[in-house]
């Protein structure tokens, strides 16, 4: 266990955080700016704030990384995200945390220089995604909280670049990345950083097949915090290189608590060994007075789910806990010679960088010689700067006088030419880089066009999805549809049927994929491949890393859970060859008229998921069947929301249960956009979808006659209670 390669992070919301965290030990430092960080309410930093904290970090021997984690529109990235970052990137910000593939390779492009993070926003759980990163330039990922032990090992032994993993804070009920609620029910976007947390809220539960609902209301989203302390041997035996601090939007108090007692048992862990380690019970207790939810947990690192990680109650517990930061100062060595006749001189040094300066002239004393105590009381005056003596080499005759004032100039020009020559190794220039880089055009480069709208009686193809065998049945039956989506379980029985009827066949993959698929999977998606089979529906990093691996990124259709808010996530994943990609559930009319639509398919029925969870529910309310179900949640509105537990999500129709099970919790309403086909027309898509998920075979059939009439006919007969979703207001 080399302690050199493990990293404590600790987060920072505001500069009093940031020194907070550096004086407790952390090792580096995450922050958000003015723009585009997944805490949008957090103080954050302005940008002199932000510049003199990546110096600071420097001086300190230690990192600081910005967050960069949110989604953006196409204004935002062509006209504000390179000239945000260009000042930081310049000062030698060490890494962005990224979200979105297209910021990702907007910032490989322009700062080729700066380290890229993935974001735990990118739903990364497992190998063949942190692979798919790593191959193009990510230098770390951060893992989905929701990942094991194993899972981490697995992923450490398949990829060389680092993992950074959250070891204490809280948890997020969903998926990160996958979580739709906020947004949805409030406008408040997660994916923007502006979470309203209605995981927090109480709900009541019932089975969809009873009429009532378990007596009294309580929290069954609302997960503990986590606290890893006791098991950090075993997170960083695990291949866990980054030890990450969640609490952007807590008091330095916090972050100087949490990080100094996560630094005091990493030197205890590397001082002793993983045998000898030991967390006192005082210490836990102390964490715990500091901020707790219901208690804590260790989180998913040794356990899949279950009632142990929750927080029914979601009764925050914050302790009268009294600490004051420290203010950590750098050692520096100096030399002060005081000759008469001569200017007086100062060198300092400090790890690889020294300073020189003189100045003024040391006089012959008359009088009254200056002593050397008064000397060196003169030089302790260090004032604010981050410096202290650790040595002082004073040479002077007996009888010389020099003014204080020649005193303070010398020591304000040596230090401040020590901290620049500190600084100078970080410091980049990214005007110059991009004139030695610029890319000469070639002949034949691919012009992307423009959007071209269909008219209100031009064609558009009508695909769809289902989960069920009685909405397979009418789906391949409806000569409107001209391709479906299926899970495994159902593509076996449906395919020559779909086939037979001119359909176009898709396999839809598992929202999350962990694992490896079972064994004879893959096999027989090729077979089906072979057979007529399409194509994919692929929601994962993961699931895509795999088919491309296997030469079928042409045959992937990405759902809108692989986002692709911009033109440069477009353009990212064009150059992958996929073969088109599905509109994201969170951009108004507006933003899709400025958005490259064509080669992408919006969904325009459905029951939009609001969250991805790890958790189950049922499991956690009336105990584990094993058995995939339905529930329900109602909340203080009396809006019900349908949960569809997946306990196999590889489905194979065999009984054999093939890895963690998770939760798909979905919106009251469906999500419709009849009597505006016209206007989705207009866009310039290449194809629209429905979606169907807990539908019954005489809804589907309604459905896709009704909206197969509007979109191919220029006809709104139908009637039904939608939503419109963000199509008209959009997200913060």
């Amino acid at each position: 266990m080399n302690p050199n390669n493990i990293e404590l992070l600790a987060p920072a919301g505001s500069y009093e955080g940031f020194e907070a965290a550096i004086g407790a030990g952390a090792d580096a430092v995450y922050v958000g700016g003015a723009m585009f960080g997944a805490r949008a309410y957090a103080q954050n930093f302005n940008e002199e704030e932000l510049l003199h904290a990546i110096d600071a970090a420097h001086i300190h021997g230690r990192k600081l990384y910005l967050t960069v984690n949110t989604l953006l529109k196409n204004r935002e990235l062509k006209e504000q995200l390179v000239p945000y970052l260009e000042p930081y990137y310049n000062a030698g910000l060490d890494a962005v945390i990224v979200q979105d593939m297209g910021v990702f390779s907007l910032i490989k492009k322009e700062f080729p220089k700066l380290h890229l993070h993935a974001s735990t926003q990118m739903t990364v759980t497992g190998p063949e995604g942190m692979k798919f990163l790593a191959d193009q330039g990510a230098t770390r990922v951060v893992a989905a909280r929701e990942l094991s032990l194993e899972e981490l090992s697995r992923m450490h032994e398949a990829c060389p670049i680092e993992i950074e993993a959250f070891v204490h804070g809280a948890l997020c009920y969903s998926y990160s990345g996958q979580c739709l609620m906020s947004s949805l029910l409030g406008g408040r976007s997660g994916n923007r950083g502006r979470c309203a947390q209605p995981c927090r809220l109480p709900y009541q539960v019932k089975h969809f097949q009873t009429r009532d609902y378990q007596k009294g209301e309580f929290c069954p989203l609302s997960l503990k915090d986590i606290c890893t302390i006791e098991i950090l041997p075993e997170i960083i035996d695990a291949g866990v290189t980054s030890l990450k601090i969640e609490g952007r939007m807590k008091q330095p108090v916090y972050t100087a608590g949490v990080t100094g007692m996560y630094r005091k048992y990493l030197d205890l862990l590397f001082e002793r060994g993983p045998e000898n380690y030991h967390v006192t019970g005082k210490d836990k207790k102390y964490l715990l007075d500091l901020f707790n939810r219901g208690g804590s947990c260790t989180g998913y690192y040794q356990m899949g789910n279950g009632p142990k990680m929750m927080a029914f109650t979601n009764e925050k517990k914050t302790g009268e806990v009294s600490l004051k930061p420290k203010q950590l100062k750098v050692k520096i060595k100096g030399e002060l010679s005081l000759t008469s006749g001569l200017p007086a001189l100062l060198h300092v040094s400090c790890k690889d960088a020294e300073a020189m300066a003189y100045t003024g002239e040391v006089q012959l004393a008359k009088n009254q010689p200056v002593t050397r105590e008064r000397v060196l009381q003169q030089m302790d005056k260090l004032g604010n700067t981050v410096f202290t003596w650790e040595s002082l080499d004073i040479q002077m005759n007996d009888a010389v006088f020099v003014p204080m004032k020649v005193l303070n100039e010398i020591r304000h020009q040596a230090l401040e030419e020590l901290t620049k020559n500190l600084l100078k190794k970080y410091r980049r220039n990214v005007g110059l880089e991009r004139i030695a880089h610029a890319p000469q055009p070639k002949i034949g480069d691919i012009v992307i066009c423009d959007n071209v709208p269909l008219g209100k009686e031009d064609f558009i193809p009508v695909y769809a999805s289902c989960e069920s065998e009685e909405a397979a049945e009418i789906l391949c039956q409806q000569k409107e549809i001209q391709g479906i989506y299926l899970p495994y379980v159902l593509m076996e029985d449906y395919l020559q049927k779909g086939l037979a009827n001119g359909k176009e066949m898709y396999l839809s993959l598992p929202h999350i994929t962990r694992g490896n698929p079972p064994e004879g999977y893959l096999e027989q998606a090729k077979k089906w491949l072979e057979a007529g089979m399409t194509g994919f529906l692929v929601r994962n990093l993961e699931s895509y890393s795999v088919l491309a691996q296997m030469g079928l990124a042409d045959r992937c259709v990405l759902d809108h859970s692989l986002y692709t808010w911009n033109d440069e996530a477009i353009h990212f994943w064009k150059d992958q060859k996929v073969l088109r990609n599905t509109v994201p559930l969170e951009l108004n009319e507006k933003e899709l008229r400025h958005r490259e639509n064509t080669g992408s398919e919006m969904v325009v029925y459905g029951r939009l998921p609001l969250m991805h969870s790890a958790q189950c529910v049922r499991k956690n309310t009336s105990g584990c069947n094993h058995q995939e179900d339905r529930l329900v949640l109602r909340d203080r509105y009396d809006k019900e929301f349908p949960i569809v537990c997946y306990c196999r999500p590889w489905k194979t129709g065999n009984t054999k249960e093939t890895g963690p099970c998770y939760n798909i919790i979905y919106n009251s309403l469906p999500y419709g956009l009849l009597k505006e086909a016209g206007k989705v027309k207009e866009l310039g898509f290449s194809s629209v979808r429905l979606s169907f998920t807990i539908e019954s075979g005489k809804e589907t059939k309604r459905i896709v006659e009704d909206f197969a009439a509007a979109y191919h006919e220029g006809r709104v007969s139908g009637e039904g209670e939608f939503t419109k979703g963000h199509f008209k207001r959009g997200a913060e």
